[in-house]
C-alpha cells in the first residue's frame, strides 16, 4: 500500500510501467545516516553535537578524537568522492547558473520554489516547520546562499563552502524529520515519511532540470555539454544530500523522465500550496517599511506574479492562485532581449568571460544583501505552532 498522496496509479502504470511502483517505495524511505547523527546529538549537551559536526565538516572527521560513531559513519560516507565526480565538470556546470546572473534568481524564485510548493504532500514539512510562511524572506536568502556556494568554482570539493553547506542542509532535514515524528501531527498514511527520498528527488530536479528549462524559457542559450555539466553538479549535490544512488539522474533527459513520472502521480496543489506561494510572492510587501519601499515592493510583487505565470504556465498558476498582472507584457520583451544578448555573448570575443564576471557579481551582491542580519544555518529547535 502506498500513501494516499500517490495518485492516478492506473494511468501512470499504463504510461510508465512498474517504474511507478518502484518509485512509490521511496515515499517511506529517508536518510538513516543523517537521522543517526541527530539522534546522537540529542544525547549530548546542547550545542555540543552541532559544534562537533561543524568541526568535522571544516577539518575532516579524522581531526576529531571525541566524535560519536554515528558522526564517523556519516563523514566516512560523504568524504568518499565517487569516481564519476569530475571537478572540472562541476565547475563548468556551476558556471552555467553563475553566468545566468539575475535570470537564475528569477527562475529559482518564480519557478523552482513555486513548483516545489505545488506538491500537496511534499510541502507539508514546510508548513509544519513554519519557516516558509513565517520567514519567507529569510528562507529565500538561505536558498540563495546555498545555491551560490554550490555553483562557485571549487565550492563542492570536500570541506569547501558549498560542500559544507549542503551537509548542513541535510542535517537540518534530518532534525526537522525527527521533530515532525515526535509532534504527532504527521499523517504517514497520507503523506509517507517526512522529507522522504521521493521528495528529495523532486527537490533535486527543481534545482537541476527545472532551472535549465526556466533559463531556456527566458531566452538563455545553453550548449548541450554545459547542460550535462550542470546536471553533473547537481547529481553530486544530491549524493551529498543523501539521495539514494538509483534516484540520482545522470543526464537531463533522465531527470526529465523522473519529473514526468512524479508529475503523473502527484495531486493538484492544495490550500497549503497557495499559502506558501502567496508568502513567497508577497515577501517584499511584508518587509517594506516606508511609503516608497511599499510602492517598489508592490511593483516587484506584480512583476513576480507575471514572471511566475510565464514560467510555471497558466494552468498551474491558476491552481496556485497567482493572478495575472499588467506586467505580463514585460515577459516576451525580456525574452527577446535576453535572446539578443545571448547572440552577442556567443559571438563576441570574451563574451562568456564577461557574462560570467557580471553573473558572479550578481550572486555575490544577492548573498551579501541576504547576510545583513542573517543568522547561522543551524538545527531548528522547534516546529511552528499548530494552526
Amino acid at each position: 500500500m502506498f500513501p494516499t498522496r500517490f495518485v492516478n496509479l492506473p494511468e501512470a502504470r499504463a504510461q510508465f510501467g512498474d517504474r511507478v511502483d518502484r518509485l512509490g517505495a521511496y515515499l517511506t524511505r529517508v536518510d538513516p545516516l543523517a537521522d543517526a547523527v541527530v539522534t546522537a546529538m540529542e544525547a549530548m549537551p546542547p550545542g555540543a553535537g552541532w559544534a562537533l559536526f561543524r568541526r568535522a565538516a571544516q577539518g575532516g572527521i579524522a581531526s576529531l578524537t571525541d566524535a560519536p560513531q554515528a558522526l564517523r559513519a556519516f563523514f566516512a560516507d560523504v568524504e568518499r568522492v565517487p569516481v564519476w565526480v569530475d571537478d572540472e565538470i562541476l565547475d563548468r556546470g556551476g558556471a552555467v547558473l553563475m553566468r545566468a546572473g539575475p535570470l537564475g534568481g528569477i527562475v529559482l524564485g518564480m519557478k523552482s520554489l513555486v513548483l516545489g510548493y505545488a506538491s500537496p504532500a511534499g510541502n507539508k514539512p514546510l508548513i509544519l516547520s513554519g519557516r516558509l510562511e513565517e520567514q519567507a524572506g529569510r528562507r529565500l536568502n538561505e536558498t540563495a546562499r546555498f545555491v551560490q556556494a554550490t555553483i562557485a568554482p571549487g565550492g563542492m570539493r570536500p570541506h569547501a563552502n558549498g560542500w559544507q553547506l549542503t551537509l548542513n542542509v541535510r542535517l537540518i532535514h534530518a532534525q526537522v524529520r525527527r521533530m515532525i515524528a515526535k509532534s504527532g501531527r504527521w499523517d504517514a498514511s497520507a503523506w509517507g515519511a517526512p522529507i522522504n527520498q521521493h521528495d528529495e528527488l523532486g527537490t533535486l530536479l527543481l534545482f537541476s532540470v527545472v532551472v535549465l528549462e526556466g533559463l531556456r524559457q527566458l531566452g538563455m542559450r545553453i550548449a548541450p555539454g554545459d547542460a550535462e555539466a550542470y546536471m553533473h553538479l547537481w547529481r553530486w549535490s544530491g549524493c551529498l544530500m543523501g539521495v539514494e544512488p538509483e534516484l540520482l539522474p545522470a543526464t537531463e533527459a533522465e531527470g526529465r523522465r523522473f519529473g514526468d513520472l512524479i508529475a503523473a502521480t502527484q495531486g493538484a496543489p492544495d490550500d497549503d500550496s497557495r499559502r506558501l506561494t502567496w508568502a513567497l510572492l508577497g515577501s517584499h510587501r511584508r518587509d517594506a517599511k516606508t511609503a516608497s519601499s511599499r510602492t517598489n515592493a508592490e511593483r516587484l510583487a506584480r512583476f513576480s506574479q507575471a514572471m511566475c505565470r510565464a514560467l510555471v504556465g497558466d494552468v498551474t498558476a491558476d491552481q496556485l492562485g497567482v493572478e495575472g498582472s499588467s506586467w505580463s507584457y514585460v515577459v516576451p520583451f525580456a525574452r527577446r532581449l535576453v535572446s539578443s544578448m545571448e547572440l552577442v555573448r556567443q559571438n563576441v570575443p570574451f563574451g562568456n568571460m564577461s557574462a560570467l564576471w557580471a553573473g558572479t557579481r550578481y550572486w555575490d551582491r544577492v548573498v551579501d544583501a541576504g547576510l545583513v542580519g542573517a543568522v547561522e544555518l543551524k538545527l531548528p529547535e522547534r516546529l511552528a505552532r499548530a494552526a
